[in-house]
């Protein structure tokens, strides 16, 4: 039996459950993150066993500029996730601050930091890409 890691928006309107996560999570600077999630950073970890619990009605998109898909909760506004362009829901990165309740992940990289806020400091003893992951 896996373990199922709870998450919703700030209303509570949009639920959700997971099964798994990502070795990968990285608080990143660019400034679409920044700007989506109102932060210094947003911090997103990609998902297995994704399960939409209520709420789909009020998730909502916004497709950037660079095609990237940031979903939210229409009612509230909750910055809920990332996703490239033609990727299905389902596969989303989700906003790790989303989750009701502690999850098994730790912070492994700080990407896109030629982008970051000059008011923020970088984590020491993190690794800092200047745009996307290496490879």
């Amino acid at each position: 039996m896996s373990d199922c890691y709870l998450g919703s928006c700030l209303c509570g309107s949009v639920k959700y459950s997971v099964t798994g996560f990502s070795d990968q999570v990285a608080n990143c600077h660019c400034s679409m993150c920044r700007k989506f999630h109102g932060a210094a950073y947003g911090t997103l970890v990609g998902v297995q066993g994704l399960k939409w619990l209520s709420g789909t009605e009020l998730i909502k998109e916004f497709v950037a500029p660079n095609e990237t898909i940031r979903t939210f909760c229409s009612n509230c506004g909750s910055s809920l996730g990332f996703r490239v362009n033609g990727a299905a829901l389902e596969n989303i990165e989700l906003a790790i601050s989303t989750f009701d309740v502690d999850i098994p992940v730790t912070v492994d990289a700080q990407i896109y930091t030629d982008y970051k806020a000059n008011w923020c400091e970088l984590q020491s003893g993190l690794p800092t890409f200047a745009e996307g992951r290496k490879g």
